[in-house]
């Protein structure tokens, strides 16, 4: 079986141009919302760098712009809650299962907290029940986790439930970690509110939404498209249809629109993920924008 992280690699080091490291290293800084770095080295200015990072004294005797390369001082643990249940693996709109989207979203913050030394666990789960995979700090620990999140997920598994698994992480997540949560476009209930407001006091919470594939597509298609969850045959004449094609983007636009309202008001970091070859790059600007509201 090819290696889930190889994948992930692929395109997290071609998004950060990893021929040199400090890329992945200030997505990392905006990871941990802190910048309780240790002095490490100096390098060269390069466009993109914080100006916040320049070492003055050192730029003044070398005369040109020198950036002071850091190290974390402690290690920290990243916690990913992710949902495992069947509308999981229904289609995102690229038309590749949502699980995927879900394994190179771990993936992709798994490696940056890996590579840093820090403790990656994930909490994967559905309406039955959760499971857990053991905090580790090495690539081969982080694509066991991917594997379970995986295999868990698929049409035959139980309905999704945020209430299991947020739950289960507000009883059994002692340590303030950073938690990340990895889901679908279900709306955030006032329940669901409750319990981010409960988790965001212990943890640094992000939230990463994996959105679903269009039900009704702007053109027709031979192959029927079904609802996960009920069942329901999509009538083949509705593909094709302007209007209605229109009026289910505005609901989903403006559904979008309630869920980030919702996560600001929490202050909760997030990122909308839809294909494979924008995913990576939306995550690393949710970070990006993570490093302007530091604590």
């Amino acid at each position: 079986m090819t290696a889930l992280l190889t994948a992930v690699k692929s395109r997290l080091f071609i998004q950060t141009r990893l021929a040199s490291s400090h890329p992945l290293d200030g997505a990392y800084a905006s990871l941990q919302r802190g910048r309780s770095l240790d002095f490490e080295d100096l390098r060269e200015y390069e466009h993109g760098d914080d100006v916040r990072d320049v070492d003055w004294r050192a730029t003044a005797r070398a005369g040109e712009l020198l950036i002071k390369r850091s190290r974390a001082t402690r290690m920290h643990t990243v916690v990913f809650a992710v949902d495992t249940g069947h509308g999981m693996a229904a289609l995102s709109p690229d038309e590749r299962p949502k699980s995927e989207l879900a394994v190179l979203a771990v993936g992709s913050l798994g490696l940056l907290a890996t590579r840093h030394g820090d403790d990656v666990s994930v909490i994967h789960g559905d309406a039955s029940g959760v499971t857990r995979t053991p905090p580790r700090r090495s690539e081969a620990g982080l694509e066991h986790a991917l594997r379970a999140i995986s295999a868990a997920t698929s049409l035959d598994s139980p309905a999704s439930s945020r209430d299991t698994l947020l739950g289960s992480v507000a009883r059994t997540v002692q340590k303030r970690t950073i938690l990340v949560v990895v889901t679908d476009e279900q709306p955030i209930s006032p329940a669901h509110e409750s319990l981010l407001r409960r988790l965001q006091v212990q943890h640094d919470v992000l939230w990463v939404t994996v959105r679903d594939a269009d039900p009704v597509l702007d053109h027709r298609v031979e192959i029927a498209r079904r609802d996960v969850d009920s069942g329901w045959l999509v009538p083949e004449f509705l593909h094709g249809d302007a209007q209605v094609v229109a009026d289910l983007a505005a609901e989903r636009a403006e559904a979008g629109r309630r869920r980030a309202a919702t996560l600001d008001r929490l202050e909760v970091s997030h990122a909308e993920l839809s294909h494979a070859e924008t995913a990576v790059p939306r995550i690393l600007a949710m970070l990006a924008r993570r490093s302007h509201v530091r604590s």
